[in-house]
């Protein structure tokens, strides 16, 4: 890497080397002998002198580990190490190597995307040949071939694999082009086969497509007495769905009885209680307490889901397994991959972040200012109050008729991001290109973004819109995937490295698309003398992590609990998923919100169709409110796009040189007792 052993003193170089060499972040692999390596090195050090060899040795030993006798007999790995290997900074192979993986990527990513939008896009029925082309994954090859052309043993030999704390300890010193190396270095820690991806990938298709047609016909639930209480036409999807509808019903005169029955399907759903004829389908009637089926006014036999969704989150974990002999013990489950690898926070360092704040004193204090400004007593649901958020009080089918007006369809809103972004603060110029660069679909799913892997292409917004047409819940979504986007965009198309485009990891861009997202109303030129006070922002923080860092602890606690039983049935995960949520519901919930062995912790639907994704939100929430506090006396847009243009770091390097400070809830619970203690003292 550019200078690196100028920029250290040669006692440090030789310690991190070490320290390197100790901890080698490889795959299980003893083809090449220990006596080939040596050879290798030596070979090395005699074109290109001694000085050469600190780096031949680790370069040697990273290309080693993952040399198979398929690659090539020991002195064809001799002959390669000496013939690739690069003594110096070789800026031109770097800069060959970063704008081809730009080019690959990018087509790639967009092949897999087209190929995929009948399933995850609202636009036509999905034929069956849909599904097919779906389990494709194009680019499962990619690693394989990157072995076989011996690129990818081009990198190991030449750009060292850098540990976190090395990072981390290095963090003010590394150059642009270091940081980019070391990304570059990072792309190859396994060596997992194409048949193993593409058997991983089926597994999360499945999945996600369980979960994307998971739909309730609102109007077709009853209650005891047989009253239909939501309207006709009502498609929630669970769970996304059905909790921004019970979000909404706060400003519903009448939306304590909807918000029970909201809650006691979502218990079915977790229980799997729930009647498989009711789940996308408006042929039957449903009762959800009762839990009985009527079709034409008569009851019918009702059959439960019965598992199925437990049997995906099984799935997803042995799909999980199939990649875990292909890393080094270090890695090799998907629980140490994800928090070591890609957060880059140990797991403890999450959980601790969790629990500094579901723990804190402060959480019966925000339960009681919730009962006294709903003048009742705070029920399990009650975990999704939205009194705390700055938004309207104007009732949300009004702001549909707002918003289907402004924007009829995901086009029209499409076409006014340019002013969405300059109401934000971005110049004309900026939003327009901006603009050019995302592309608004209908979603089958809640939502997500899809962000380009090559410069010169799109990101993709997805947002639910039934029958094409926009309210206010997919405008809600619309802005958060918009912070998404435009976070996606700015980092790749606008990056001087692409090897370190966008963030740090997900949380990150959950921070600027939690911070998108809170301004949906502002940006539809509403203002209301009843709106929360922004004051009330560190309270709401506290409030959303208590909420959604209960439902990632219940998945972090789930994995831990799989790779403890790896042989257990759908039904023992159903059982251990449900035990999990219930225990930690009665410590730190049912205080504050009642029930005991309440269970809607477990409802998210990103435990069933991704893996430990759900720990990135909390953390997003964490992340967004440093970086408002940073920005309330600056401009959003002009700190965002520095901000964005730090591209993918460390997450301590990165807050540091975005806010000049680490990960912290301090500063979120010091502010939130102060607005507590002055609303419960009122009268």
């Amino acid at each position: 890497m550019k200078n690196f052993v100028k920029k250290l003193s040669v006692p440090l170089f030789a310690f991190i080397l070490l320290l390197s060499l100790s901890c080698a972040l490889m795959a299980k692999n003893t083809y090449i002998t220990q006596k080939t390596q040596e050879t290798a090195v030596d070979s090395i050090a005699i074109k290109h002198g001694t000085a050469s060899k600190p780096k031949a040795l680790k370069g040697v030993m990273q290309a080693a580990n993952f040399w198979l006798e398929s690659d090539g007999t020991q002195q064809e790995f001799i002959d390669f190490c000496t013939n690739y290997f690069l003594p110096s900074d070789d800026m031109a192979t770097f800069n060959k190597i970063e704008e081809n993986f730009n080019t690959i990527n990018g087509h790639m990513h967009e092949i897999d995307r087209k190929i995929n939008e009948p399933l995850q896009l609202d636009l036509a029925p999905v034929l069956p040949i849909d599904k097919l082309f779906g389990e494709l994954a194009i680019s499962s090859h990619l690693t394989d071939d990157y072995f076989k052309t011996k690129i990818a043993f081009v990198i190991l030999l030449n750009y060292p694999k850098i540990s976190l704390a090395e990072k981390n300890a290095g963090a003010d010193k590394w150059s642009r082009v270091e940081w980019a190396k070391m990304r570059l270095a990072d792309r190859f820690s396994s060596r997992i086969p194409a048949n193993v991806i593409q058997a991983i990938s089926k597994k999360y298709l499945d999945a996600d497509d369980y979960i994307s047609h998971y739909n309730i016909y609102m109007n077709n639930l009853l209650t005891e007495d047989g009253k239909r209480v939501f309207p006709e036409g009502l498609m929630l999807i669970s769970h996304w769905g059905l909790r921004d509808e019970l979000r909404g019903l706060y400003k519903d005169a009448n939306g304590l009885e909807k918000q029970k029955m909201i809650q006691k399907v979502m218990e079915r759903i977790i229980a799997q209680e729930i009647p498989k004829e009711v789940i996308n389908s408006k042929e039957f009637d449903w009762a959800p307490f009762s839990n009985k089926l009527f079709k034409n006014g008569k009851e019918v036999k009702a059959n439960p889901e019965n598992g199925t969704r437990y049997g995906h989150l099984k799935n997803i974990f042995k799909a999980a397994q199939l990649a875990d002999p292909y890393f080094q013990s270090s890695e090799n489950t998907l629980i140490l991959r994800h928090f070591n690898n890609e957060l880059e926070i140990s797991e403890k360092d999450v959980e601790d972040l969790l629990m500094s704040i579901i723990s804190s004193p402060i959480i019966k204090d925000c339960g009681k200012l919730i009962e006294k400004r709903l003048g009742r007593k705070a029920q399990p649901f009650d975990i999704w109050y939205t009194g705390f958020e700055s938004k309207s009080q104007i009732p949300e089918k009004e702001l549909d008729r707002i918003v289907s007006q402004k924007y009829p369809d995901v086009k029209a809103f499409q076409k006014d991001i340019p002013n969405i972004l300059m109401k934000l603060g971005f110049d004309k110029e900026r939003a327009e290109f901006l603009g050019s660069k995302i592309v608004v679909d209908p979603s089958r799913s809640a939502g997500h973004a899809s962000g380009a892997e090559g410069k010169e292409f799109n990101a993709h917004l997805r947002t639910r819109a039934e029958k094409g047409k926009m309210n206010y819940k997919s405008y809600n979504i619309a802005c958060h995937e918009l912070g998404h986007c435009v976070e996606q965009v700015t980092s790749i198309s606008l990056i001087d490295h692409t090897l370190i485009n966008g963030v740090p990891n997900i949380a990150f861009t959950e921070a600027f698309a939690f911070l998108f997202q809170s301004r949906d109303l502002e940006l539809l030129g509403i203002k209301d003398d009843k709106s929360v006070k922004k004051d009330e922002m560190a309270v709401e923080t506290v409030w959303k992590v208590y909420e959604i860092g209960g439902v990632s602890l219940v998945a972090m606690k789930a994995w831990r609990w799989m790779y403890a039983h790896p042989d257990a049935t759908d039904a023992e995960l159903q059982q251990a998923v449900t035990e999990i949520a219930g225990n930690i519901w009665n410590k730190y919930y049912e205080p504050v919100l009642g029930e005991k062995d309440c269970t809607l912790l477990a409802i998210y639907s990103h435990m069933i169709d991704t893996d430990l994704y759900l720990p990135n939100y909390p953390i997003g929430h964490i992340i967004r409110y440093q970086i408002e506090d940073y920005i309330k006396d600056k401009s959003l847009a002009k700190e965002m796009s520095r901000m964005c243009l730090l591209g993918n770091i460390t997450p301590d390097a990165w807050m540091k040189q975005a806010v000049g400070q680490k990960i912290s809830t301090a500063p979120i619970l010091k502010n939130a007792k102060t607005v507590l203690d002055k609303e419960l003292s009122n009268k």
